[in-house]
């Protein structure tokens, strides 16, 4: 029987210079893991945030529309995007925004401005009290200042009073006012006047401000046409007829290729007879009285004059239908088409149930029940001309329909029609199709004390497990290597 071999200090030497070898290159190979995570993660926080942020919100708040790129891509000036927020105080949602905006082009450049540091600043641009997360966009003498209510949009419940954040229009906002302040040539809208013309509502307004549309009064008693520089002509809610003449100047831009976009509904004293003959041209019949709805399906507020029409499908309409908004049309009269259209083309666009009859006595009626001599229905509300000529006229039946109350009640669907109507009258820039995103999250809510719980778990019992487990294999390797041995 052979003894066994006894192990030379030379030989246990050599084992122990293999293992010292053996861990110098773990340690150096987890030093060059380190050094190249930490390169990585350098190179990463330079990289555009389009490349390392992605947006898996539902309304995609985090993203920016192809509209905005189209802008962005074709700009040519420096535009410089100023961010008036005190430190601490910055809206995550808009700083990720406005990330977007730097990275898509070189000609973004934003700047934060501390009211704190520079407490004159915004008031080179507003007089207004400025929140934070306000911002102003500029490009060489032309500027826009935007206010923290044109970017987060607030509504008031209806029963609780309650204001709250309802959509968020940065996008909207910035790539608007970028597109102010680059361009040279605005849309131009002439509103006419003389006729006691209501005034615009202010949310409609404003509308037209963002979309960057100049608005300007205009009468045709002091000119002989309709100038060349308009680009539509709008008449909102006259309280009196237009003059014979007057009403052969638009028929007569309207054939010539113009755009006109109308809205009027009854009124309490007269007619509007001559303004009315504009769709009778077209073989459009403006019946007298207001329409009441008689299907409870197509009003609200269980106001039979508050109506809920049905929309056809066009270019105008579309977009409410598939967001499933519904205009209120309030106080309006009832449009009949004959066919007999010539050579041109109209549309009814919004249109009554069959239960919908005209009260011939209009503002003065006492009952919603139809009575005798009331108009049978259905009726149109709005409809669309196009002439063989390449002019268009959009005509609403209502001149009530457009007040804040009223476009607060749609949830802004009135407003978004008209606006629709409008860009399809001087053509849609990339800036105007933009709309407000909604903030209707729904949240997670958890105690305080589930929080905490959360947050050791996460922050100090994992890791410290997955510890645990790496020095429990490093030993039991090393157990192993030593018994083999």
């Amino acid at each position: 029987m052979k003894s066994p071999k006894l192990l030379s200090k030379r030989d246990g030497g050599g084992n122990s210079r293999v293992a010292f070898h053996g861990g110098s290159y773990s340690l150096v190979i987890t030093a060059v893991v380190l050094a190249l995570l930490v390169v990585v993660n350098i190179l990463a926080s330079a990289l555009p945030t389009t490349l390392t942020k992605y947006d898996i919100s539902a309304a995609q708040l985090y993203s920016v529309t192809s509209n905005t790129k189209v802008v962005l891509n074709v700009l040519e000036e420096d535009v410089t995007i100023y961010w008036i927020v005190q430190s601490g105080e910055e809206d995550s949602i808009l700083e990720n925004l406005l990330g977007k905006y730097e990275s898509l082009s070189e000609h973004i450049t934003v700047l934060k401005r501390n009211p704190d540091v520079y407490p004159t600043f915004a008031q080179q641009y507003t007089d207004e009290t400025v929140a934070n997360n306000s911002l102003v966009v500029e490009c060489g003498d032309r500027s826009r200042y935007i206010a923290y209510d044109d970017i987060y949009l607030f509504e008031t419940d209806l029963y609780s009073y309650v204001t709250y954040a309802d959509s968020f229009d940065g996008e909207g906002a910035i790539t608007s006012a970028i597109d102010y302040v680059v361009s040279e040539d605005l849309p131009a809208l002439y509103v006419l006047e003389g006729h006691g013309e209501q005034e615009l509502p202010t949310t409609f307004s404003d509308q037209l401000t963002k979309d960057n549309i100049q608005v300007q009064s205009f009468s045709l008693l002091t000119a002989d046409a309709v100038p060349e520089e308009a680009d539509c002509l709008m008449i909102y809610g006259p309280s009196s007829d237009i003059s014979q003449e007057e009403k052969e100047m638009l028929s007569d831009y309207i054939e010539g290729g113009g755009k006109l976009l109308v809205m009027a509904g009854p009124i309490e004293e007269g007619s509007l007879d001559n303004l009315n003959s504009l769709l009778a041209d077209y073989g459009v019949t403006v019946n007298e009285g207001v329409v009441i709805e008689g299907d409870r399906d197509h009003y609200a507020f269980q106001t039979p004059w508050a109506l809920m029409p049905d929309m056809a499908s066009d270019e105008i309409t579309d977009s409410l239908i598939e967001e499933h908004y519904y205009p209120i049309f309030t106080i309006a009269q009832g449009l009949t088409v004959s066919g007999n259209a010539g050579s041109a083309t109209v549309t009814e666009l919004l249109t009554t149930s069959d239960a919908a009859f005209s009260k011939l006595a209009g503002y003065g009626m006492s009952t919603y029940e139809k009575e005798e001599g009331d108009i049978d229905g259905p009726f149109a509300l709005a409809v669309s001309v196009e002439t063989a000529g390449g002019g268009e006229m959009i005509w609403f039946a209502s001149s009530t329909y457009l007040s804040d109350a009223y476009n607060a009640y749609s949830s802004g669907a009135n407003v978004n029609l008209t606006m629709n109507a409008m860009a399809s009258l001087i053509g849609e820039s990339e800036s105007m199709a933009i709309r407000s995103k909604s903030l209707n999250y729904n949240y997670l809510t958890i105690s305080g004390s589930t929080s905490s719980l959360l947050k050791v778990t996460l922050i100090g019992v994992i890791p410290l497990l997955y510890l645990g487990v790496g020095i429990s294999v490093v030993l039991g390797r090393r157990r192993v290597r030593d018994e083999a041995v």
